[in-house]
């Protein structure tokens, strides 16, 4: 049978062997824990200052950017890391100025395969030049008041590729334009030029799809365009001027804008097939669209690409598996993301070079595939 430990008053300043912890007065039980305190971040010190995560990190960092750090500002930043009793990481400060071959991936939306397909290419390209690759998603449902460019920052990333147009964004694009190291961007749309950038010829792919449908003799072709972040009127636009140009003009109800989805392709195509006059064809601004598209026709009994013809834009995999097989614009993903990791670890690797904002146009390519075809002749 065991035998318990009675257990001594510790005087003042007595070290307490291993085992012999004194218990609580007032009782035998355990003390509850205190909870330890949290050590203030900057993210702490961005909020009580007003002011973006990065610009902390550049104030307290001291290093010189291009756009100068107003007086006032550094100040409040500083008051503000006193204030809350601020202690920056020794390790993260040591690092500062060493290579560390990271490239940092600020990406518009994770949940688009586009994107998707995107990454795991920037990814390969990255490791062939002998860098990882740290991923950031940005999203209209995200706090602004936390920019991903801190986060970049703190891994100490030695170039910043950005995926996708970011506009509604003001606060993140405004810490990019003041990094500390080299930006590169792709896919911009119609944003203004602030970085290298490279991107697709849109009006080129739209008009591809659009001649060949009109080659095969279809004249009643509409279009579905995705309601993307600022970027969605160039391919529309590029529509609307081929119809004018070779058919006098846009049928009525022949545009639609939709959700980036399969269910926005879907329930867009609906609409389109309940007009009075539907379209024998249908252009789409992606292939997550079409393929949203190509379901709901199936469903509607309007068999593609018998009764109803389908161009997408983007080829994304999934584009050669539907059923039928999508005919489809190819963005050159790779030749985009290649040019862009080759000039991001050039720029990285050569502080002194010039950053200024400048545009590669690559062109894409129509896929021919099972889901076009002549139109049927229509019944008298």
């Amino acid at each position: 049978m065991s035998q318990s430990r009675r257990r001594r008053p510790v005087a003042d300043g007595e070290t307490i062997p291993p085992g012999d912890t004194p218990p609580p007065a007032g009782g035998p039980q355990a003390a509850p824990a205190v909870p330890r305190r949290r050590a203030p971040t900057m993210r702490d010190i961005a909020a009580a200052a007003d002011v973006s995560q990065s610009t902390v990190s550049r104030v307290l960092s001291g290093v010189e950017t291009r756009v100068p750090i107003a007086a006032e500002t550094r100040e409040r930043v500083i008051e503000a890391s006193r204030r809350l009793a601020y202690r920056p990481n020794p390790l993260a400060r040591g690092l500062r100025g060493a290579s560390t071959n990271l490239i940092g991936a600020v990406v518009r939306d994770f949940s688009d395969p586009f994107f998707a397909e995107a990454i795991e290419a920037l990814v390969k390209e990255s490791m062939a030049h002998g860098y990882n690759v740290v991923l950031g998603h940005v999203s209209p449902r995200l706090d602004e008041a936390v920019p991903l460019t801190a986060v970049l920052e703190t891994r100490h990333t030695d170039a910043i590729v950005l995926l996708g147009d970011v506009r509604v964004h003001p606060r993140l694009l405004e810490d990019l334009r003041v990094s500390r190291v080299p930006v590169v961007a792709l896919w911009q749309g119609t944003s203004p030029l602030e970085f290298p950038t490279a991107d697709t010829d849109d009006r080129a792919g739209i008009q591809a799809g659009l001649e060949h449908l009109a080659s095969l003799g279809h004249r009643r072709i509409a279009f579905v365009n995705a309601e993307l972040p600022g970027d969605f009127s160039v391919r529309e636009a590029a529509y609307v001027e081929f119809m004018r140009a070779r058919f006098g003009g846009v049928p009525d109800g022949y545009v639609e804008r939709c959700p980036n989805t399969m269910a926005g392709g879907d329930a867009a195509v609906r609409r389109l097939l309940a007009l009075p006059d539907p379209p024998s064809a249908v252009a789409t601004s992606t292939d997550l669209i079409a393929v949203g598209v190509l379901h709901a026709a199936h469903s509607l009994g309007a068999t593609v690409p018998d009764r109803l013809s389908v161009v997408g834009f983007d080829d994304i995999e999934i584009s050669s598996h539907t059923v039928p097989a999508l005919t489809t614009s190819r963005m050159p993903t790779a030749k985009i993301v290649s040019y862009a990791i080759n000039l991001a670890v050039s720029l990285a690797r050569n502080p002194e070079a010039g950053h200024e904002p400048s545009i590669e146009i690559f062109a894409p390519e129509l896929v021919v595939r099972e889901s076009t075809a002549r139109p049927a002749r229509r019944r008298r």
